[in-house]
């Protein structure tokens, strides 16, 4: 990838690595439509305001059909789903499932025709990724409950196709203006439900209510803007490959904020998710060079 690319797929790692633990303060208090209704109207207020000031709003409307479906396979399905599992399952063990997302991705580009190959190499450094994040959370799959796991193998099927959605059918839509789109038509969707819930959110601690602004601003308006930029730079299945690099994010803020113990399992771990990493994103050596063109505006 370029140097581009890796700023963006490294930013978007660490960013996309903290929504999980955010979740998880908030539901215990906010119910899980509450919570997305907020981290919609948080990153609705932030990037609509700009999309309507460029003049994006409207020839993004154009492509309302395809936005449509990115909207439900990224946000409107995904978060609600991602909210409720985490009521049950630890963020740690929820960002491991997630975790299979390009391998979803991978099958979905083959379906779709994609040119994108997957060579010996990449497909080598995604089962090491997948072998390190389960030695650094050293976690399994006993005393959870079905219904949650079904719930964020959903969201990894939304999240591995909403790429492709966007590098074939919204190349020319810029990603803030069609992130603002689709967090606004979400939070009308779950407005009738987390309206009459308002008075809960805020009754709720310093803490939840934080957790719902850092989801709104960074995981949401940030992240957005800065993941459609990563897509178009580095392809879909690359850029889906942020979800082996999040869980270890978790874990490290952990140690780094909570104090939480340096444990073996995160020094035999953590080496190998980079590694994978590195391995995953490499380019193939029939594959022509990524092209620039269609770079996220937003980004200029």
């Amino acid at each position: 990838m370029s140097r581009r690319g890796w700023a963006l797929f490294l930013t978007m790692s660490v960013i996309w690595g903290v929504p999980y633990l955010l979740i998880k303060v908030a539901v215990g208090e906010v119910s899980p439509v509450s919570v997305v209704f907020a981290r919609c109207v948080v990153g609705a207020a932030l990037l609509l305001p700009w999309t309507i000031a460029r003049g994006l709003l409207r020839p993004a409307l154009r492509h309302w059909k395809p936005l449509l479906l990115f909207t439900a396979l990224e946000m409107t399905a995904p978060w609600l789903l991602l909210s409720y599992a985490e009521q049950s399952l630890s963020s740690s063990l929820t960002g491991l499932l997630v975790a299979g997302v390009p391998f979803v991705a991978a099958l979905a580009a083959r379906l779709a025709g994609e040119d994108e190959r997957l060579t010996p190499v990449r497909l080598l450094g995604m089962g090491i990724g997948v072998v390190g994040i389960a030695v650094l959370l050293g976690l399994d799959l006993e005393g959870a409950h079905l219904l949650p796991i079904v719930a964020v193998g959903l969201v990894v099927v939304g999240y591995a196709t909403a790429p492709l959605v966007v590098s074939r059918a919204l190349p020319d839509v810029p990603g803030v203006a069609a992130a603002s789109i689709a967090l606004v038509v979400t939070a009308v969707v779950y407005a009738p439900f987390a309206v009459p819930r308002l008075g809960r959110v805020a009754d709720a601690s310093s803490a939840a209510l934080l957790s719902l602004l850092g989801l709104g601003v960074l995981c949401t308006a940030v992240a957005l803007a800065l993941f459609f930029a990563l897509i178009r730079e580095v392809g879909p299945q690359r850029a889906l490959v942020i979800t082996f690099v999040n869980p270890v994010v978790a874990v490290v803020l952990g140690v780094l904020l909570l104090d939480e113990p340096f444990t073996l399992g995160l020094a035999l771990g953590l080496p190998l998710v980079l590694v994978g990493c590195v391995l995953a994103t490499r380019r193939g050596p029939a594959r022509p060079a990524p092209s620039v063109a269609a770079v996220d505006s937003a980004a200029r």
